[in-house]
């Protein structure tokens, strides 16, 4: 690294920096990263929150012309760090509005162009400022809500929700101790085994994310320091957290697993899903009925779902002969799958 600073010293080039997209569900650390960017670069971190904004002149800021005008938030942000070059981060990208006053998306297109942003107007200021010198990093949680314009300018980095297995380390290293001392308990001991702290991963949270996995922490030892006062334990004594414990300070499970069936069974087949929280087990489920060859699909599944049924059931009609399915059995059985 610095053999490559001396040669840019050197040579005087001035190497523009990417625009970067962190996307991910909510949760996976993408704020936390970008002050961690800022610490090892040792640079000014600056962010700003663009949920909700709906007005183009947040960005560009508003004429002199107007009452109460004032310079946009990139140009306000930079003036309160004190510094052209700073760590930028743009959050929540694709939670921005659209309305009368203007399209903030499209203003933001010339922000995040290395091309043109040298050369970025205010309407405040009504001069040129270079912003070049700064590096922007965006996030967002779903990439396809980002106009496409915009998404072009942007190099994405794709964070993925984090494993049953990694939010185990996560709580066991970080999560635990930092509830501890947020409440009050250094000096007693509390401890969890890896199999209470799965049971709390997969029993009390369904997300991709720790949030709900640090507030299920945070319980577990606000009921412990309620124990502290309340009983007037002494220091030192150590709390081992049991599952009749976890049972006690969480209450009853919240999320059951979804468990295969042990022998196979006529009419049932298990089936693999993807949600937004991580995978899921589905159980589908076939029975057929005396009627007049209907099928029905239950279970609130999509087109895509309901197209891959009525083409399974054209498939098996089509080989009827090599399994020997007499034709006149759909005009007489409905075909109900779940």
């Amino acid at each position: 690294v610095r053999s490559l600073k001396k040669k840019r010293r050197k040579k005087g080039d001035i190497i523009k920096s990417p625009i970067l997209c962190f996307n991910g569900p909510p949760g996976t650390g993408k704020t936390s990263m970008g002050k961690s960017i800022a610490k090892s670069m040792g640079r000014k971190f600056v962010r700003i929150s663009l949920g909700g904004v709906g007005d183009e002149a947040e960005i560009r800021g508003h004429r002199r012309t107007y009452i109460g005008a004032l310079p946009g938030r990139i140009i306000a942000s930079l003036k309160k760090a004190g510094t052209n070059n700073p760590i930028f981060m743009l959050d929540e990208i694709d939670k921005l509005g659209r309305d009368f006053r203007g399209d903030p998306s499209s203003a933001l297109l010339e922000v995040l162009d290395p091309e043109q942003n040298f050369s970025f107007n205010d309407h405040y200021l009504e001069v040129d400022f270079d912003l070049s010198n700064v590096m922007f990093i965006t996030t967002a949680n779903r990439i396809d809500k980002i106009p496409g314009p915009l998404r072009d300018r942007m190099e994405i980095i794709n964070i993925p929700g984090y494993t049953p297995h990694e939010k185990l380390q996560i709580a066991k290293k970080y999560l635990l101790k930092k509830a501890v001392n947020s409440h009050g308990l250094q000096n007693y001991p509390v401890s969890l085994t890896d199999k209470m702290f799965m049971k709390v991963v997969r029993g009390y949270t369904k997300e991709a994310g720790v949030r709900n996995l640090e507030r299920m922490m945070n319980t577990i030892a606000r009921k412990i320091a309620t124990d502290v006062v309340t009983n007037d334990v002494e220091q030192g004594k150590k709390y081992k957290v049991s599952e009749k414990m976890v049972e006690k300070y969480l209450g009853p499970v919240i999320f059951e697993q979804t468990n295969i069936e042990a022998e196979s069974q006529v009419g049932l087949v298990n089936g693999l899903a993807w949600t937004s929280v991580g995978g899921e087990l589905l159980n589908i489920e076939v029975v057929t009925v005396p009627g007049n060859g209907k099928i029905q699909v239950t279970g609130k599944l999509g087109d895509v779902m309901q197209e891959s049924a009525r083409a399974a059931l054209s498939w098996v009609r089509s080989i009827g002969d090599n399994i020997e399915i007499d034709h006149d059995w759909y005009n007489k059985h409905d075909i109900h799958i779940h």
